[in-house]
Protein backbone atom coordinates (compact mmCIF):
# COMPACT_ATOMS: atom_id res chain seq x y z
CA UNK A 1 0.00 0.00 0.00
CA UNK A 2 1.61 3.32 -0.93
CA UNK A 3 2.23 5.61 1.75
CA UNK A 4 0.43 9.27 1.65
CA UNK A 5 1.95 11.88 3.09
CA UNK A 6 0.62 15.71 3.51
CA UNK A 7 2.32 18.58 4.23
CA UNK A 8 2.09 22.46 3.35
CA UNK A 9 3.81 25.89 3.45
CA UNK A 10 2.42 28.64 5.58
CA UNK A 11 3.52 32.93 4.23
CA UNK A 12 2.62 35.72 2.95
CA UNK A 13 3.00 35.99 -1.47
CA UNK A 14 3.88 32.54 -1.39
CA UNK A 15 1.81 31.25 -4.45
CA UNK A 16 5.03 31.10 -6.99
CA UNK A 17 6.89 29.04 -3.64
CA UNK A 18 8.78 26.05 -5.89
CA UNK A 19 8.94 24.48 -2.57
CA UNK A 20 5.62 21.96 -3.02
CA UNK A 21 7.30 20.76 -6.78
CA UNK A 22 10.74 20.02 -4.70
CA UNK A 23 8.94 18.12 -1.92
CA UNK A 24 6.19 16.46 -4.00
CA UNK A 25 8.87 15.24 -6.44
CA UNK A 26 11.59 13.75 -4.01
CA UNK A 27 8.39 11.81 -2.64
CA UNK A 28 7.33 10.46 -5.63
CA UNK A 29 10.94 9.26 -5.83
CA UNK A 30 10.60 7.65 -2.52
CA UNK A 31 7.31 5.84 -3.67
CA UNK A 32 4.86 8.26 -1.10
CA UNK A 33 1.77 9.55 -2.32
CA UNK A 34 3.43 13.14 -1.29
CA UNK A 35 1.05 16.11 -1.61
CA UNK A 36 2.29 19.66 -0.20
CA UNK A 37 -0.19 22.64 -0.08
CA UNK A 38 0.06 26.33 -0.19
CA UNK A 39 -1.24 28.03 2.80
CA UNK A 40 -1.22 31.52 1.22
CA UNK A 41 -2.10 34.37 4.26
CA UNK A 42 -2.35 36.81 1.12
CA UNK A 43 -4.64 34.45 -0.96
CA UNK A 44 -6.86 33.86 2.23
CA UNK A 45 -6.66 37.67 3.15
CA UNK A 46 -5.74 37.06 6.38
CA UNK A 47 -2.27 37.84 8.20
CA UNK A 48 -0.05 36.09 11.24
CA UNK A 49 -2.96 36.52 13.35
CA UNK A 50 -4.78 33.37 11.74
CA UNK A 51 -1.38 31.08 12.60
CA UNK A 52 -3.16 29.25 15.24
CA UNK A 53 -6.53 28.11 13.13
CA UNK A 54 -4.58 27.46 10.19
CA UNK A 55 -1.75 25.39 12.18
CA UNK A 56 -5.02 23.64 14.10
CA UNK A 57 -6.65 22.69 10.55
CA UNK A 58 -3.40 21.30 9.27
CA UNK A 59 -3.02 19.07 12.28
CA UNK A 60 -6.73 17.58 12.54
CA UNK A 61 -6.53 17.30 8.74
CA UNK A 62 -3.65 14.71 9.41
CA UNK A 63 -1.03 16.64 8.04
CA UNK A 64 2.71 15.63 8.87
CA UNK A 65 3.95 19.00 9.01
CA UNK A 66 4.22 22.63 7.72
CA UNK A 67 7.17 24.73 6.70
CA UNK A 68 6.99 28.70 7.95
CA UNK A 69 7.72 31.22 6.01
CA UNK A 70 7.88 35.15 5.85
CA UNK A 71 6.64 36.87 7.93
CA UNK A 72 5.51 34.07 10.64
CA UNK A 73 8.52 32.62 11.76
CA UNK A 74 9.33 33.91 15.09
CA UNK A 75 4.97 34.28 15.46
CA UNK A 76 4.77 30.50 15.09
CA UNK A 77 6.46 29.60 18.12
CA UNK A 78 3.77 30.50 20.16
CA UNK A 79 2.06 27.69 18.95
CA UNK A 80 4.31 24.95 19.33
CA UNK A 81 4.75 22.58 22.20
CA UNK A 82 8.31 21.89 21.88
CA UNK A 83 11.59 23.09 20.35
CA UNK A 84 14.72 21.58 18.22
CA UNK A 85 18.09 23.11 20.19
CA UNK A 86 18.89 24.86 17.14
CA UNK A 87 15.20 26.47 17.22
CA UNK A 88 15.55 27.43 21.17
CA UNK A 89 18.34 29.41 20.37
CA UNK A 90 17.01 31.09 17.61
CA UNK A 91 13.33 31.52 18.35
CA UNK A 92 12.31 31.27 14.51
CA UNK A 93 11.02 28.19 13.20
CA UNK A 94 10.66 27.12 9.54
CA UNK A 95 9.21 23.76 10.06
CA UNK A 96 6.21 22.29 12.30
CA UNK A 97 5.69 18.64 12.59
CA UNK A 98 3.22 16.85 14.48
CA UNK A 99 3.58 13.53 15.96
CA UNK A 100 1.04 12.03 18.71
CA UNK A 101 -0.87 15.19 19.29
CA UNK A 102 2.64 17.34 20.13
CA UNK A 103 3.66 20.18 18.39
CA UNK A 104 7.88 20.51 17.61
CA UNK A 105 9.34 23.61 15.63
CA UNK A 106 12.18 23.20 13.87
CA UNK A 107 14.66 25.40 12.05
CA UNK A 108 16.39 24.19 8.80
CA UNK A 109 17.25 27.57 7.52
CA UNK A 110 20.68 28.21 9.25
CA UNK A 111 21.58 24.57 7.94
CA UNK A 112 19.95 25.15 4.69
CA UNK A 113 21.53 28.91 4.10
CA UNK A 114 25.23 26.94 5.32
CA UNK A 115 25.37 24.18 3.06
CA UNK A 116 23.93 25.98 0.27
CA UNK A 117 26.71 28.64 0.79
CA UNK A 118 29.68 26.41 1.14
CA UNK A 119 28.67 25.16 -2.54
CA UNK A 120 28.53 28.46 -3.87
CA UNK A 121 30.79 30.49 -2.66
CA UNK A 122 33.46 27.96 -1.03
CA UNK A 123 36.87 29.62 0.39
CA UNK A 124 35.66 33.48 0.41
CA UNK A 125 37.01 35.35 3.26
CA UNK A 126 34.54 34.87 6.69
CA UNK A 127 36.58 37.94 8.46
CA UNK A 128 34.03 40.13 8.61
CA UNK A 129 29.91 39.42 6.80
CA UNK A 130 27.47 42.26 6.67
CA UNK A 131 24.08 41.01 7.53
CA UNK A 132 20.94 43.27 5.75
CA UNK A 133 17.53 42.03 8.41
CA UNK A 134 17.48 40.72 11.81
CA UNK A 135 13.86 38.69 11.26
CA UNK A 136 13.64 35.19 11.32
CA UNK A 137 15.70 34.28 8.44
CA UNK A 138 18.46 36.92 9.26
CA UNK A 139 18.97 35.15 12.79
CA UNK A 140 19.28 31.94 11.15
CA UNK A 141 21.97 33.21 8.42
CA UNK A 142 23.69 34.62 11.56
CA UNK A 143 23.90 31.24 13.07
CA UNK A 144 25.33 29.70 10.18
CA UNK A 145 27.79 32.10 9.72
CA UNK A 146 28.92 32.25 12.59
CA UNK A 147 28.96 28.34 12.95
CA UNK A 148 31.15 28.52 9.39
CA UNK A 149 33.78 30.49 11.14
CA UNK A 150 32.75 33.90 10.62
CA UNK A 151 35.29 36.37 12.83
CA UNK A 152 32.54 39.01 13.20
CA UNK A 153 29.17 39.78 12.08
CA UNK A 154 27.66 43.41 11.81
CA UNK A 155 23.46 43.36 11.90
CA UNK A 156 21.40 46.00 10.60
CA UNK A 157 17.61 46.32 10.88
CA UNK A 158 14.68 49.39 10.33
CA UNK A 159 14.42 48.28 13.74
CA UNK A 160 16.97 48.02 16.45
CA UNK A 161 15.42 45.63 18.76
CA UNK A 162 14.99 43.36 16.33
CA UNK A 163 19.33 43.54 16.08
CA UNK A 164 19.82 43.62 20.13
CA UNK A 165 17.23 40.61 20.06
CA UNK A 166 19.58 38.68 17.43
CA UNK A 167 22.81 39.61 19.86
CA UNK A 168 21.33 38.78 22.67
CA UNK A 169 20.19 34.87 21.49
CA UNK A 170 23.81 34.14 19.89
CA UNK A 171 26.77 35.86 21.88
CA UNK A 172 26.69 33.42 24.23
CA UNK A 173 26.17 30.36 21.73
CA UNK A 174 29.13 31.81 19.71
CA UNK A 175 31.83 33.32 22.19
CA UNK A 176 34.36 33.13 19.12
CA UNK A 177 31.88 35.17 16.74
CA UNK A 178 32.10 39.14 17.40
CA UNK A 179 28.21 40.73 16.68
CA UNK A 180 27.96 44.00 16.52
CA UNK A 181 24.93 46.76 15.17
CA UNK A 182 25.75 48.18 11.92
CA UNK A 183 24.91 52.35 12.23
CA UNK A 184 26.77 53.60 8.92
CA UNK A 185 26.69 51.10 6.44
CA UNK A 186 28.80 52.72 3.97
CA UNK A 187 31.57 52.87 6.23
CA UNK A 188 30.76 49.36 7.25
CA UNK A 189 30.95 48.22 4.24
CA UNK A 190 34.42 49.75 3.46
CA UNK A 191 36.18 47.19 5.36
CA UNK A 192 33.81 43.90 5.57
CA UNK A 193 34.72 40.75 3.48
CA UNK A 194 30.88 39.98 2.26
CA UNK A 195 27.04 40.63 2.73
CA UNK A 196 24.35 38.51 3.43
CA UNK A 197 20.52 40.11 2.32
CA UNK A 198 18.00 38.59 4.50
CA UNK A 199 15.12 40.78 3.94
CA UNK A 200 11.82 39.98 1.66
CA UNK A 201 13.18 43.09 -0.21
CA UNK A 202 14.04 42.24 -3.81
CA UNK A 203 11.14 39.49 -3.74
CA UNK A 204 8.78 39.17 -6.74
CA UNK A 205 6.39 40.92 -4.22
CA UNK A 206 8.90 42.98 -3.00
CA UNK A 207 10.78 44.66 -5.26
CA UNK A 208 13.98 46.46 -5.14
CA UNK A 209 16.81 46.69 -2.84
CA UNK A 210 17.45 47.34 0.88
CA UNK A 211 20.26 49.57 0.26
CA UNK A 212 22.28 52.13 -2.05
CA UNK A 213 24.27 49.17 -4.43
CA UNK A 214 26.60 52.11 -5.21
CA UNK A 215 27.88 51.14 -1.47
CA UNK A 216 29.32 48.06 -3.49
CA UNK A 217 33.19 47.27 -4.32
CA UNK A 218 34.37 44.35 -6.30
CA UNK A 219 36.15 42.77 -2.87
CA UNK A 220 33.09 41.93 -1.17
CA UNK A 221 31.12 38.70 -1.95
CA UNK A 222 26.95 38.83 -1.82
CA UNK A 223 24.88 36.25 -1.07
CA UNK A 224 20.89 36.46 -1.03
CA UNK A 225 18.79 34.51 0.74
CA UNK A 226 15.54 35.05 -2.17
CA UNK A 227 14.58 32.76 -4.66
CA UNK A 228 11.82 34.05 -6.28
CA UNK A 229 13.34 35.55 -8.56
CA UNK A 230 16.99 33.98 -8.56
CA UNK A 231 18.53 36.65 -9.73
CA UNK A 232 17.38 39.63 -7.65
CA UNK A 233 18.41 43.57 -8.45
CA UNK A 234 20.98 43.30 -5.63
CA UNK A 235 22.59 40.06 -7.11
CA UNK A 236 22.56 41.88 -10.91
CA UNK A 237 23.92 45.28 -9.09
CA UNK A 238 26.44 43.69 -7.38
CA UNK A 239 27.93 41.07 -10.91
CA UNK A 240 28.09 44.39 -12.77
CA UNK A 241 30.61 45.46 -9.79
CA UNK A 242 32.56 42.57 -10.28
CA UNK A 243 30.94 40.83 -6.70
CA UNK A 244 31.23 37.39 -6.37
CA UNK A 245 27.17 36.49 -5.76
CA UNK A 246 25.30 34.05 -4.58
CA UNK A 247 21.70 33.35 -5.31
CA UNK A 248 19.37 31.84 -2.64
CA UNK A 249 18.92 28.52 -4.68
CA UNK A 250 20.85 26.65 -2.07
CA UNK A 251 19.63 27.97 0.77
CA UNK A 252 16.19 26.83 -0.39
CA UNK A 253 17.04 23.45 -1.41
CA UNK A 254 18.72 22.55 1.61
CA UNK A 255 16.00 23.77 3.91
CA UNK A 256 13.63 21.69 2.24
CA UNK A 257 15.77 18.45 2.15
CA UNK A 258 16.16 19.12 6.15
CA UNK A 259 12.18 19.55 6.18
CA UNK A 260 11.29 16.45 3.99
CA UNK A 261 13.58 14.07 6.54
CA UNK A 262 11.16 15.58 9.04
CA UNK A 263 8.29 15.19 7.48
CA UNK A 264 8.60 11.64 5.81
CA UNK A 265 11.45 10.21 8.29
CA UNK A 266 13.17 9.46 4.99
CA UNK A 267 16.68 10.34 3.69
CA UNK A 268 16.10 12.71 0.78
CA UNK A 269 18.59 12.66 -2.06
CA UNK A 270 20.17 16.38 -2.04
CA UNK A 271 21.92 16.34 -5.30
CA UNK A 272 18.32 15.35 -6.87
CA UNK A 273 16.93 17.94 -5.27
CA UNK A 274 19.10 19.93 -6.72
CA UNK A 275 18.89 19.54 -10.15
CA UNK A 276 15.14 19.50 -9.65
CA UNK A 277 15.52 22.53 -8.34
CA UNK A 278 17.37 23.71 -11.43
CA UNK A 279 14.93 22.77 -13.92
CA UNK A 280 11.58 24.45 -12.40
Amino acid sequence: MTRVVRAGLIGSGIGLSRTPALHMEEGRQHGIDYRYDLIDLDALGVGPDALESLIAKAEAQGFAGLNITHPCKQAAIAHVDELSDDAAVLQSINTITFNNGKRKGHNTDWWGFQQGFRRGLPDVDLSHAVLIGAGGAGVAVAHALARMGTAKVTIFDVDPARVSAVMDRLVLVHPDCVFGAGKDLGAVLAGASGIVQATPIGMASHPGTPFDVDLLSANLWVAEIIYFPLETALLTAAAERGCKVLNGGGMAVFQAVGAFELFTGAAPDAERMIRHFSTL
